[in-house]
């Protein structure tokens, strides 16, 4: 199949905007938590409709007050929070314009965003942040810079000053805003070159929101609750806090990853929503704590009852001794993970990246569906996604009502509907290489099964060419390598090269219990790790599988283990944990000339 498209469900008024997706709430009986803020001693306070829009209200009024005006723009840089969303909403009920700045960034690209979409105000979360935006605004001299707030303090006082402003006023602000108008400028986190701002609006939000919502109403629904984790600066997480307003969802947020097992049992959500690589981590977690106490043979074993069940659900029969051998690990392992999670999460979303097929099927198969989705910041996060009543696990599943999926001739998937930004802002001469026909190219490799599945095979822009000709797909390799409890991140090499190398880095959080279980100091140096025969040995083992799954021509013939982890910190991945290809390739050019200077590799 070369196109499939998915019929709108739900039509929404020309004249609204996000902010009437709070309203209904807010003015409805029911008026529900919307939100709930952390309290003392792992507590949630939760926060109603009519709260939450109130004190976004007042916040509004002193925009107004402070003299920005409509569709003017104001940055937001924080970490994930309640306050985050608040102020998201504040924006849009001052009819103004929400730009999102990854609350890591650095001085210099804070100035790029703040000089391309000439930002009038930031509210942002610290003294550190507001040090990093005064050195931006003293470097490149930001004229459109008028006003700085933190948090802490500056949303009291953006309420103080907004109490001259009355309701009609207000109102007449919110209400001029229509589907049409940009809601926010969304920069790409940038893998390569600068950061292009995405246009979205109003329309990509609420409609995409309310077709989204109808299409999965038993995992989306009033009542239902999750944990926000994932950066709101992205917008994936920025999406889900849209619909989770539009379907009456109940959001909490945390800041820190390391906290979220704890964060998770106090708040119980229903369904949380990840990147790929933190349902890796959950999984070898999981197996790293069985080995430490010597139960790696019942885990692995409970690991593929999991995945044999979750296959045989899918293919409609489920032998009777599966059925018994699933009931029996259920006891013994499957219902102590899912209350690692909380306890009642039962469906999670994923997206950022292909979260590969047996991951899927071990969660599956626990009793924790997880819904893959595929799209970009360029089509507000999901064009598909998998539902409950249609799942294919291993695929990103069909679009969603109101989109659609076509394949072009050289395998790149394109995008059109609801979803599909306006444009890229101050960026007129990338429209033609952006869109062809009207279809938006994703720069991503795919294709679509007879029933309208999406499967991603790779990135366009990321497939090495070898010196002889042969095509490789690094996705392919990169995620089952990375899927092992030792292994943090690998990144396939090879582009012009007479074979295919990989690059790999060892996960700082599973050396010392992997040490200890093959009788090694707990503190040997990284840099003598890199070397060490029983950790060349593992990662060799690790390759030689995945290898199984690719011809011999796209295999790894060589490969090194690198001293340093590819992280945010150390500018080799994105906010959503994507891997800075270019940056490792430059940064790391002595290790790969050392690869492919050395004695070609046996056959």
């Amino acid at each position: 199949m070369r196109e499939y498209s998915s019929p709108i469900r739900i039509h929404t008024p020309q004249q609204s905007n996000i902010t009437d997706l709070l309203l209904r709430h807010a003015n409805s009986a029911a008026n529900p938590a919307l939100f709930a803020k952390p309290g003392p001693d792992s507590t949630w306070q939760d926060v109603t409709a009519s709260q939450f829009t109130a004190d976004a209200k007042a916040i509004a009024k002193g925009f107004i007050a402070n003299g920005i005006n409509p569709g003017e723009r104001i940055a937001l840089m924080a970490k994930t929070r309640y306050e985050w969303s608040l102020v998201d909403f504040a924006i849009w009920f001052a009819g103004c314009v929400t730009v999102p700045i990854y609350e890591t960034s650095s001085p210099s690209q804070v100035a790029w965003i703040v000089a391309d979409s000439e930002v009038k105000a930031v509210v942002l979360e610290s003294a550190t942040h507001e040090g990093v935006v005064r050195r931006a605004a003293h470097q490149e001299q930001l004229d459109s810079l008028d006003h700085i707030w933190q948090i802490e303090g500056g949303l009291e006082q953006l309420a103080e000053d907004g109490k001259k402003i009355d309701d009609d006023q207000l109102e007449a602000r919110r209400s001029a805003v229509t589907l049409k108008d940009i809601a926010t400028i969304i920069y790409t986190s940038g893998t390569t070159g600068r950061p292009k701002g995405c246009e979205l609006t109003h329309g990509n939000f609420v409609e995409l929101a309310e077709n989204a919502a109808a299409e999965l109403p038993q995992a989306v629904y009033p009542g239902a609750s999750t944990i926000m984790f994932l950066p709101l600066a992205h917008v994936f997480a920025r999406f889900i806090s849209v619909i989770n307003v539009s379907a009456g969802c109940r959001t909490g947020h945390t800041p820190d990853v390391k906290n979220l097992l704890g964060d998770l049992q106090s708040f119980k959500p229903n369904f949380i929503l990840a990147v790929p690589r933190v349902f890796e981590k959950v999984y070898n977690s999981a197996m790293l704590k069985a080995e430490d106490g010597g139960k790696d043979k019942i885990f692995h074993a409970g690991v593929d009852v999991a995945v044999a069940y979750s296959k045989a659900q899918q293919s409609g029969k489920i032998p009777l001794t599966l059925t018994l051998k699933h009931k029996l690990f259920d006891v013994l392992l499957f219902k102590k993970l899912r209350e690692a999670m909380g306890g009642n999460i039962r469906h999670a979303v994923s997206g950022g990246g292909p979260l590969g097929e047996r991951l899927g099927h071990f969660f599956n198969g626990i009793g924790v569906t997880v819904l893959e989705g595929y799209g970009l910041t360029e089509t507000t996060a999901p064009i598909t996604v998998n539902t409950l009543e249609r799942i294919k696990i291993g695929t990103v599943g069909k679009p969603l009502p109101g989109n659609a999926v076509r394949i072009a001739d050289d395998g790149e998937i394109l995008a059109k509907g609801l979803c599909v930004m306006r444009g890229y802002h101050n960026r007129p001469e990338l429209q033609d290489e952006a869109f062809t026909d009207g279809w938006f190219r994703t720069g991503d490799i795919g294709e679509l099964d007879e029933d309208g599945f999406l499967k991603i095979t790779g990135r366009k822009k990321e497939i090495i060419v070898t010196a002889g000709g042969k095509n490789v797909i690094p996705a392919l390799l990169e995620d089952q390598i990375r899927a092992d409890a030792l292994v943090s991140q690998c990144v396939v090499i090879g582009e012009g090269r007479p074979f295919i190398a990989a690059l790999v880095t060892l996960d700082p959080e599973a050396l010392p219990g992997w040490l200890e279980r093959h009788q090694l100091d707990k503190n040997t140096p990284l840099e003598e790790l890199t070397t060490h025969p029983k950790v060349l040995e593992t990662i060799e083992k690790v390759i030689a599988k995945a290898n199984t799954s690719v011809s011999k021509a796209e295999s790894i013939r060589s490969f090194r283990v690198v001293p340093t982890d590819f992280t945010e910190e150390t500018g080799h991945l994105t906010p959503s944990l994507k891997i800075k290809r270019a940056v490792v390739l430059k940064d790391y050019d002595q290790l790969i000339e050392e690869i492919y200077s050395a004695p070609k590799p046996k056959e």
